[in-house]
């Protein structure tokens, strides 16, 4: 996601960071730290993970996705747009330890978006202030786009979830010639009732700037938003996530933001503060920076980040 849009602020300060890697560790949860661990094994300060030879440790609830390693979404945004707040429909899986769980998968932006500018910068309320309904997302230099990325993180989540029982439901499936909205994203997870939903993002910042990070809701209480509810879970969502995510990738936290925890609390989102259940973003790499962008055009990373997140939303569902 860049930082230019609807969610996001200009870029913040690249600071350094505060103190050996054991000071990121101590931030996140003891059940995270597994993660943590393994990364402080195989990668090094620079955030040069997912450069090692090491394979990153298999996982209970791995699964083939269901695209092939370097395959990418189809960018046609001729596909005419559902009614509102109609999530993309998904089957069940049927049994496993996650059966009667919905896992909502927010795939940020829309291959779509830059042929429909107006759609998408008309303006809506995210309670805190107004703003566009959606971005056209950034891409690497190269041209690989945020909306391909996240299609493809996405697809490959739902297939291992499934297999694990989950009910996935997308808030766009490349089914769609634009958006949602930001405000329609959030009351897709929030019609759905579900268990816990993970808005799927790559970052525009610049290079130099390496890492992921997991944006947390703030504390937000105004017009249509009320997140209080969902503060505690959802930060129980994102450490989970981001300790296994490093686990799976061997991804380093983020360089520029965080102070090194990999987290970060926003008020800004619309996608977070109209959600009535746990939510978060996570911002897998930095499309900008060459280093990462060839981690996010790979699939067979891909596949690893699909199963990073997917594994922290296991862990957070059965506690």
């Amino acid at each position: 996601m860049s930082y230019v849009g609807p969610d996001f602020d200009p870029p913040q300060p690249r600071r350094s960071r505060r103190g050996p890697l054991t000071v990121a560790v101590a931030a996140l949860v003891p059940g995270a730290l597994a993660g943590w661990l393994v990364w402080q094994a195989v990668g090094d300060d620079s955030g040069d993970g997912g450069g090692s030879d090491k394979a990153a440790p298999q996982s209970s609830s791995s699964a083939p996705a269901s695209p092939t390693d370097d395959s990418k979404p189809s960018t046609s945004p001729s596909a005419p747009s559902p009614s509102p707040s109609t999530p993309t429909a998904s089957q069940p899986a049927g049994s496993g330890p996650l059966k009667g769980k919905v896992v909502v998968i927010d795939p940020g932006h829309n291959p779509g978006n830059f042929q429909h500018a107006a759609e998408i910068n008309r303006k809506v309320n995210i309670g805190t202030n107004w703003k566009e309904c959606d971005t056209t997302g950034t891409s690497t230099n190269a041209g690989y786009t945020e909306a391909q990325f996240t299609l493809d993180v996405a697809r490959r989540m739902r297939a291992i979830l499934q297999q694990q029982g989950a009910t996935v439901k997308f808030t766009q499936d490349g089914d769609r010639s634009w958006g949602p909205c930001v405000d329609e994203r959030a009351e897709i997870g929030d019609k759905a009732h579900a268990d816990a939903v993970v808005s799927i993002h790559a970052d525009g910042s610049a290079a130099g700037n390496r890492g992921f990070h997991v944006i947390l809701p703030a504390s937000v209480h105004a017009g249509a938003a009320d997140t209080r509810p969902i503060v505690a879970p959802s930060r129980d969502l994102g450490e989970r996530i981001a300790g296994l995510f490093v686990r799976e990738t061997g991804s380093a936290p983020s360089n520029y933001v965080g102070d090194g925890t990999g987290l970060v609390v926003r008020k800004d989102l619309g996608g977070l503060n109209l959600s009535t259940v746990p939510k978060v973003f996570i911002e897998c790499g930095n499309m900008r920076d060459s280093k990462d962008a060839a981690l996010l055009t790979s699939g067979a990373w891909r596949q690893k980040a699909a199963r990073g997140i997917s594994e922290g939303i296991v862990s957070f569902l059965r506690g």
